[in-house]
């Protein structure tokens, strides 16, 4: 496309057209410019990060609103410097860096729209995890003296206080029909606002205003309510339209590679085996031991499974022994693990012959010579298990009793298993796993589990310390590096062709396209018109 008269090309950073006096935004105008397909695809990921990270500690037990479940958030935000975090500052000497961070805000909520347009359950978790993200930074901003008029009056919102008269008049009514006021003294400095009621169902629901004649006085501490719900009603119309149009949508296979099966994107720490003095080492010999202490149930089970049957189908040899590969078994270890247990059903030949050629293929020393990665909780979650296969989530795809039998034997309290079952029926499945870690090592963990090797990386520094002993061998630490690009789909296509190559099976991953779109010919290979792909949204509103 063309800005100012001449042809962009090969820009490697997104092109700002317009700036962004205020730290919030309604996203109701795409962006427009010329943005990488690296960054496309890194501001998407953040912005999935930060939507879980609310996820997260939404069921971690905070209360919304309160101002330490703000605080929670924004602390995750700081630890690992999103955009968001400095989208809100308010500094005058760091101008273009805030500009440049509301401009990834503002650039990857609407890719995120086109990734989760597809279907109502979809749109239903990213409504719901982008309004809880605008309440906390509404909240925010409120706390740290934004500038909430000027936001009010770019958006046309117009919320008019009552009169002096009028709240005189209804002085009573207010003190006893608003939540904490009781008295005069708490009127002191308020004021009211005076909207239909139906513009503040969440605060009549709760019996936290008054209602009368069809009008709710909303006191200036929830103003937050009034705001969000117009961003909710704003976001979940755009959603559907979003949706409606996404079929023009699909003209770009960059981007059908780049937004399929986003959703499922991996957005934790990078377990592939790693070389050097840091790398993490266990032994055969530690290997139940440790299966007790700090696997997580879905490796557990297959441990249990392994030691006595001894025996393993493809799908569960594959997942635990990229497992037991990234936590630090060495491939002569590996063989030397799986050979002590298959030759208690089988000769030694057929062992060479049908199992031994895929540890080594797992290890990278057969085949296409690819270092594997181990599977994500997300791979595992959406994988397919039949009957007699020990692999898959426990959480998810155990049946509710034996579930609940398998976390008594594991001695886990009545009190944590009543809690894990209550997320479990909710298909929490990761923040049961979460739990259950908790429960069995009387701790907290604030980054959640997402994935078996970070269960087993937390346990060991939470019983060891940083370092863990290595039975005579040289202490090591167990780390992970970050990686905004690995996910549970790049990560497991490796993966996937291991499987492929092994049992000739499909992989089980949804193929369904998310989008994708028309873009100028004469531009590079590696550009995408944001002007051209995200105004399509409105498409059919204008139409």
């Amino acid at each position: 496309m063309e800005i100012g008269g001449r042809r962009v090309r090969k820009s490697k950073k997104i092109v700002a057209e317009s700036s962004y006096p205020c730290m919030l935004q309604l996203y109701s105008c795409p962006p427009t410019g010329i943005v990488s397909l690296m960054e496309f695809d890194e501001v998407a990921t953040e912005r999935l990060k930060i939507l879980r990270t609310v996820e997260r500690v939404n069921l971690s037990g905070q209360t919304r609103n309160l101002e330490e479940w703000m605080a929670k958030l924004y602390d995750d935000f700081a630890k690992n410097k999103y955009f968001i975090h400095t989208a809100d500052k308010i500094s005058s000497n760091k101008r273009d860096e805030v500009e440049a961070a509301r401009r990834r805000d503002h650039v990857s909520h609407f890719i995120l729209r086109l990734v989760y347009c597809r279907t109502e359950e979809l749109r239903r978790w990213f409504v719901m995890l982008e309004t809880d993200l605008f309440r906390a930074r509404f909240l925010h901003c409120c706390k740290n003296g934004g500038d909430i008029k000027s936001f009010m009056v770019e958006n046309n919102l117009h919320f008019t206080p009552i009169s002096e008269e009028e709240m005189h008049d209804e002085r009573e009514n207010l003190i006893n029909g608003t939540y904490n006021i009781s008295s005069g003294d708490a009127m002191e400095g308020r004021s009211f606002y005076k909207v239909p009621f139906t513009e503040a169902l969440e605060l009549v629901s709760k019996r936290k205003v008054l209602l009368k004649g069809g009008w709710a006085y909303v006191p200036d501490t929830d103003l937050v309510t009034l705001v969000t719900s117009v961003f909710r009603a704003s976001l979940s119309q755009s959603m559907a339209i979003t949706g409606r149009a996404l079929p023009q949508l699909r003209d770009d296979e960059r981007l059908v590679q780049l937004l399929e099966d986003f959703d499922k994107r991996y957005t934790g720490n990078d377990y592939s085996v790693k070389k050097g003095p840091d790398a993490p080492q266990i032994t055969p010999d530690m290997i139940d031991q440790l299966a007790v202490k700090s696997f997580p149930p879905c490796m557990r089970q297959l441990n249990d499974t392994l030691r006595t049957t001894h025996h393993l189908k493809h799908g569960g040899r594959l997942t635990y022994g990229l497992f037991l590969k990234a936590a630090g078994l060495s491939l002569p270890d590996a063989i030397h693990f799986w050979r002590s247990h298959f030759l208690k059903n089988m000769d030694i030949d057929k062992f060479e012959k049908q199992y031994a050629y895929h540890i080594r293929f797992n290890y990278g020393k057969e085949g296409k010579r690819v270092d594997w990665s181990p599977y994500s909780c997300i791979k595992i979650i959406t994988g397919n298990v039949g009957p007699g296969d020990a692999h898959g989530c426990p959480f998810k795809h155990s049946d509710p009793g034996v579930l609940r039998q398998r976390l008594i034997s594991y001695k886990v309290s009545q009190q944590a298993i009543g809690e894990i079952m209550d997320l479990v029926s909710k298909n929490h499945y990761q923040i049961a796993c979460q739990r259950y870690w908790e429960a069995t090592h009387n701790a907290t963990i604030d980054a959640g589990i997402n994935h078996p090797n970070q269960f087993l990386e937390e346990s060991l520094k939470h019983l060891h310390g940083p370092q863990q002993p290595n039975q005579g061998k040289k202490p090591t630490q167990v780390k992970g590096n970050r990686s905004v690009m690995y996910s549970s789909q790049s990560s497991t296509q490796s993966t996937q062709s291991a499987e492929s190559t092994q049992s000739n099976q499909a992989s089980a991953d949804d193929n369904n396209p998310s989008s994708s779109v028309a873009v100028d010919s004469d531009m590079g290979d590696n550009e995408l018109s944001l002007e051209l792909m995200l105004q399509l949204i409105d498409a059919d509103e204008k139409s």
